[in-house]
C-alpha cells in the first residue's frame, strides 16, 4: 500500500515504514504529525484518486529529528565583465517515519 500526499507544499509518495525528508515542520521531535492532503491511494491494486484531495483519508507520522541539509552552492558569473558570485545555502528538513495510511 502506497500513497501520494501533500506535505508542506511537496507531493511524495509514502509507504509505512518509510523515512522521508521533507522541508521543516513546526513539531517537536517524537511528536505525531497527520496529514489529511492525500491525492491518491493504492491498496494492492485497488487505486483510489481524489479530486484533488480523498475525504477521509490520512497518513500519520512521526517526527524523528530536525537537520540541515547539505550545503549547495549557487555560483553566479557574467563573463567578460568581472563579476562573479558564490553563495551557499543549507535546507533546513525534518525526518519523519510514516506510521499508518488509512
Amino acid at each position: 500500500m502506497y500513497a501520494i500526499v501533500d506535505i508542506a507544499g511537496q507531493q511524495f509518495k509514502v509507504e509505512e515504514g518509510w523515512k522521508v525528508f521533507v522541508n521543516r515542520l513546526e513539531a517537536e521531535e517524537g511528536a505525531s504529525v497527520s496529514f489529511d492532503k492525500v491525492l491518491l491511494k493504492d491498496n494492492n491494486g485497488k487505486v483510489l484518486v481524489g479530486k484533488p484531495y480523498l475525504k477521509g483519508a490520512a497518513v500519520n507520522a512521526t517526527v524523528l529529528k530536525h537537520l540541515r541539509g547539505k550545503k549547495v552552492l549557487v555560483f553566479k558569473k557574467k563573463r567578460r565583465k568581472g563579476y562573479q558570485k558564490c553563495n551557499g545555502h543549507r535546507q533546513y528538513l525534518t525526518q519523519i517515519q510514516i506510521d499508518t495510511i488509512s
